[in-house]
This record gives structure tokens, C-alpha cells and sequence, in this order.
């Protein structure tokens, strides 16, 4: 992972130190379940647990020559040990002590993650409420559709975020899973309960039936649920960018003063943020089809999975943490301009008011085919003349759309005035939102 995305918090749990030291941690946890199953003596027992050590220097020098790294993790613990240490790593295989141990840092930093989401929801909640009623323009295809408002918009992410934080706490029930079954799973030469008081120890539950490894759909299971999430954030980076499009302009990321957004072009403000958030989820995703591949091993286990679990689990993690911060920055911070969202939905002329018009036709014995012809038949009278530059309201503040309707006189036979104008209310549009808010915020 570019060190420029590393938040220290995150990253510390995935260095070379922090993957040694949960594999001290699992042996440890293993050294106290066969003190209490009775094999290790106490004496022994206590001078493992408080004096094992290791070197991050020495273990890559004997690693250099052993060409195993889990074997030069235990000599070099060892050294720092006496007699005792025929104790340590005793009856397990290597992926007893590297599984359980990456079960440590995975359940971690899924914590760190799980933070990230509530504080993500909890800034998008504030401006949610902010912009409850600040009215703007929905739209579907990136035409406009009909009046909603910021606030919706916003309920809309929180709730989306919401699912994430579920789908995320359970999958920490998933990847909190560890194992010392032994070479093959078999358990041969270690009791079940050993397993089961060093799990206990280390706050994992034991893997009801393992081979050689913790199997890896679990890992892919964390993969898809961050893949998701990744998604989820570059559709809310996604809506920040245009909604920053100068065509558009009803909302902006934060500029500082003296930020500069061009080399060639001074006047220039671009939405970097969101920009750079899209590119990190497509990074987030990409992870998730090698944990994928990684389900399917050879037989009890091969290590094809090792080298790619190198790469993507610190890169997810750190890359997730990152962007969620960037983004709660970017909600937190976001200047929203409730004026050019108003101009902006009175841009068509009224036709954002259109389906208001077409239900009431019905209601006055119109039918639907007919209704549908004579909304959209004025309609397209709006679209021609906005198209050649006529004013979207007269004098009197009048919508263009409105002038046509009232004009119409097959229209007129069905509503009256009164009632054509009362098509054009905001508060329409408006009424649920409160209701909406009760059911997303509860």
C-alpha cells in the first residue's frame, strides 16, 4: 500500500512486528491451554508466557537460510528461552500459530473498520438533518425527475451504511475464527480441548472442522463485505462530483484557502477528494476476487493463498480506512448551496410537476391514456421552447409549464384553475419526509 494512505493506527497492525507478535500471542494462548490440560509444568509455563521474545532482525537472518518463516519465528523465540522452549509450538503446525495469529489482526482491524462506519454514519446523520427540507431536484438518468430534498438524499447513504455496519459485524462473527488442529486437522496429537482453552484465551472461537488452515471463504467472505462497502462510499464520492459539476453546482467539496486546483487554470476548484476516493474503491474491489480464488486449494491446503493474502489484507484494511476518512471529511466538511439547488429544480419550467398533474386527471375521470397525452403534450411544448432560450417563468413568477397547462383548454374541461395551481405546491413533495426520517433514523 502507498504509504501516503497509511493512518497509523491501521497500518501498525500490519507490519512485520505486528504479524510476529499475534504468532507470540496464539503460542502463548497454546502454552497456558496445555498448562491447564496438564502437560506443561507450571514453572515452565511461567517462564514462556514472560520472557519470549523474538527479533524482527534475527528472524529474517535464520529465515534467510531456513527458507521457512514460521520455523525461524520459533528459533528465534527460542533463543530467548532456556530449557523451557521444548514446549514452545508444541504439537502444532505452522498455520496453527499463522491463521490464528492473522484471525488476531483481522478481527483488529475490523474493529477499526466497524468505528470508521459509525463515525461515517454519525457525520452523514448530522448533515442529513441539516438538509432535511432543503429542497432540490431528484433525478433518473441524470434528467431531472421531481422535487426531493438534500436531506433525503442523505437518509438514503445513512441507511445504505447502515446495512454495511450489519453485514460487517457479521462478518466479524465469521473471520473471528482461529484453529491448533494439528498437520492435517486431525487433532492427532493434541486434545480438542486444547484448541478450545486457547481460543477461549484469545477471544476466537475454534474451527468446527479445519484441515490445515482456517478455510479461506471466510477470508473471502471479509473481501466481499469491504468490496461492498467500496462500493457504496464511490456511489456517495460519485453524487458528490456531479452535484460539483459547474453545470450543476448545488454542492462542493471544501476549499481551502490557498489550495490550488490546476497548474494551468487558477480559477479551477475540482472535486479531488471524491475523485480519489472512486479510484480507492475500484482498488477495494480488485481485492476481493483474489480472496476469492484463494477458497479453492489443493487438498488439505497448499499455500497458494499465502502470498496473495500478503498483499491484499493489509492493502484492504488500510485502503478502507483511508477512504472512510476521507470521506466523513468530505460529508463533514461539504458546502452545500440550498440556492442553486432551488434554481436548478426551476430550470424545466414546472415539468418537475408533471405526474402531479397526471394524477389528478384521473381523479376527475380522465383516463389514463388521455391524461398521459395532455401532460405530456404541454411537456413538450416546455422542452422546445427551453430549448431555443425562452425564460422558464414570466413576469408574475409563473412557470412555463404552468402558462401551458392553464392555457389548454381540453385540460381546463377537467380542473380548474384553482386546482392546476395547487399542482405546483413544493410542500407536496415535502409531506413524508418526517416519516421517512422516523423510519431510517428511528
Amino acid at each position: 500500500m502507498i504509504e501516503r494512505y497509511a493512518r497509523p493506527e491501521m497500518s501498525d497492525k500490519w507490519t512485520q512486528f505486528a504479524r510476529y507478535d499475534a504468532w507470540l500471542e496464539v503460542e502463548k494462548a497454546v502454552v497456558k491451554a496445555w498448562n491447564r490440560i496438564g502437560l506443561i509444568p507450571d514453572e515452565d509455563c511461567k517462564k514462556i508466557v514472560e520472557n519470549a521474545k523474538f527479533s524482527v532482525e534475527r528472524i529474517e537472518e535464520i529465515e534467510a537460510i531456513t527458507r521457512h518463516d514460521l520455523i525461524a519465528f520459533n528459533t528465534s523465540v527460542s533463543e530467548s528461552l532456556g530449557e523451557e522452549s521444548r514446549w514452545f509450538h508444541y504439537g502444532m503446525t505452522s498455520s496453527d500459530a499463522v491463521d490464528t495469529g492473522v484471525a488476531l489482526q483481522m478481527k483488529s482491524s475490523l474493529n477499526i473498520i466497524i468505528d470508521d462506519v459509525k463515525m461515517l454514519m454519525e457525520s452523514i446523520k448530522t448533515r442529513a438533518f441539516e438538509h432535511k427540507m432543503t429542497l432540490m431536484v431528484g433525478r433518473s438518468h441524470g434528467i431531472h425527475g421531481e422535487p426531493i430534498t438534500f436531506g433525503l438524499t442523505l437518509a438514503v447513504w445513512y441507511d445504505e451504511m447502515a446495512r454495511h455496519l450489519t453485514n460487517l459485524e457479521q462478518t466479524m462473527e465469521v473471520i473471528s475464527v482461529g484453529q491448533i488442529s494439528g498437520a492435517m486437522g486431525n487433532f492427532a496429537h493434541a486434545p480438542l480441548e486444547l484448541e478450545e482453552y486457547a481460543m477461549e484465551e484469545l477471544g476466537l472461537k475454534p474451527e468446527p472442522c479445519s484441515n490445515q488452515v482456517v478455510h479461506r471463504d471466510r477470508y473471502a467472505r471479509l473481501a466481499s463485505a469491504l468490496a461492498l462497502m467500496a462500493s457504496s462510499i464511490e456511489k456517495f464520492a460519485v453524487q458528490v462530483r456531479h452535484l460539483q459539476r459547474t453545470e450543476v453546482y448545488e454542492a462542493e467539496e471544501y476549499f481551502a484557502k490557498g489550495q490550488k486546483g490546476s497548474s494551468a487554470m487558477p480559477h479551477k476548484r475540482n472535486p479531488i477528494l471524491t475523485e480519489n476516493i472512486t479510484g480507492l474503491a475500484r482498488m477495494v474491489r480488485a481485492y476481493a476476487n483474489p480472496a476469492m480464488e484463494n477458497v479453492a486449494l489443493w487438498h488439505e491446503r497448499d499455500i497458494s493463498h499465502s502470498s496473495t493474502e500478503r498483499f491484499w489484507l493489509p492493502d484492504a484494511f488500510i485502503t478502507t480506512d483511508f477512504m472512510m476518512h476521507r470521506m466523513n471529511s468530505v460529508i463533514s466538511k461539504l458546502t452545500v448551496m440550498p440556492e442553486n439547488m432551488m434554481k436548478n429544480l426551476n430550470l424545466t419550467g414546472g415539468l418537475v410537476f408533471s405526474q402531479r398533474v397526471l394524477l389528478e386527471l384521473p381523479l376527475a375521470g380522465v383516463s389514463r391514456e388521455d391524461a398521459y397525452r395532455i401532460v405530456q403534450r404541454n411537456a413538450m411544448k416546455v422542452w422546445e421552447e427551453i430549448q431555443q432560450g425562452k425564460p422558464s417563468t414570466n413576469d408574475k413568477g409563473e412557470s412555463l409549464y404552468l402558462q401551458y397547462l392553464l392555457a389548454d383548454e381540453e385540460l381546463r374541461e377537467s380542473l380548474s384553475e384553482e386546482q392546476i395551481r395547487e399542482c405546483f405546491s413544493f410542500e407536496y413533495y415535502t409531506k413524508n419526509v418526517d416519516k421517512i426520517f422516523n423510519r431510517v433514523f428511528k
